[in-house]
């Protein structure tokens, strides 16, 4: 299958590849801003983001779609998930859960300890993974990327989108930031769902260190297959505009201090009301993106100092 004999629209920006609905409508540029919640300890974090899940779960009925987040931004959310798991007290609401990764290396090993399946798993644990209603990770052991991605969206699309986008902030050159792996001038648009990537040695090395400092129990082979990933999967900015909720959480400016600049920057740069303007804002930072959702919490930690 490609992408033209279905419900997906493929463009390409430079060597970006970008997916996009065709039946999308056409996104209301609103600057809302970011406004951030400043918690004692990673630990509130978690529990805050957690709060956000009961929340979406009192405000529905069915099915609950969430994206995860990888690295160390929602570990204190996959403890507790993964504590409740071994409980009986949240079967009701895990088996609500469809349950969908955000980004990925490729080509890339499922059982490789750099990717976040395997992260995901070591933290959650089984019980989490037996209980939810299903999992969607973004495929990376396949030659065809392109095909494996359009399924994976097509799933996302049948189950209603997402409820909630779990999302981080990562930090790029000159004070700019990225969302998912929504890289600076890779010409993401806002109505791109899904991308892909070529992927830069800078990129590698921020994963491989993020996993090295989050607890990921690796080895020399994986790393080695880590460093030849060629492509960076990611869902794209409609996918984030589109969810009803977004949470993201900003705990690790101590290991990665650049954050304390790069977070700043989203916050205090306004959107341009020319929607020509907007765009080249939004292509140089996407980490910008976030402020075009109404629906927000931004979790910190005050080693942002804010």
């Amino acid at each position: 299958m490609n992408s033209t004999q279905s419900k997906f629209t493929r463009e390409t920006d430079s060597e970006n590849i970008w997916l996009s609905q065709n039946n999308q409508q056409e996104f209301n540029f609103t600057d809302y801003g970011v406004k951030p919640t400043v918690l004692g300890t990673e630990a509130e974090v978690g529990q805050a983001m957690l709060e956000e899940l009961y929340k979406t779960a009192q405000s529905k009925e069915g099915d609950i779609n969430i994206a995860l987040l990888g690295g160390r931004g929602a570990q204190e959310l996959h403890r507790l998930l993964g504590e409740l798991a071994k409980t009986s007290q949240a079967d009701d609401l895990l088996g609500r859960l469809n349950v969908f990764t955000q980004d990925a290396l490729a080509p890339l090993g499922m059982a490789n300890s750099f990717s976040f399946v395997r992260d995901f798993e070591r933290i959650l644990g089984e019980a989490f993974f037996k209980k939810i209603k299903s999992f969607t990770p973004m495929q990376t052991d396949t030659k065809d990327i392109e095909s494996a991605l359009i399924a994976y969206l097509n799933k996302l699309e049948e189950l209603g989108g997402l409820d909630i986008f779990f999302i981080g902030h990562g930090p790029e050159e000159n004070e700019a930031s990225h969302l998912a792996y929504i890289k600076p001038f890779s010409g993401a648009q806002s109505h791109h769902i899904a991308g892909i990537i070529p992927i830069s040695s800078s990129i590698l090395e921020h994963h491989i260190s993020k996993f090295k400092a989050g607890g990921s129990l690796v080895n020399e082979s994986d790393e080695k297959e880590c460093r030849a990933a060629k492509y960076i999967l990611t869902l794209g900015p409609a996918a984030i505009l589109q969810a009803k909720k977004i949470v993201q959480s900003v705990v690790d400016a101590d290991s990665a201090p650049a954050k304390v600049k790069t977070y700043a920057k989203v916050l205090q740069t306004a959107l341009s009301a020319n929607k020509e303007e907007a765009a080249q804002q939004l292509n140089s930072n996407p980490g910008l993106w976030i402020r075009l959702h109404p629906n927000t919490k931004s979790f910190v930690l005050p080693n942002l100092g804010l």
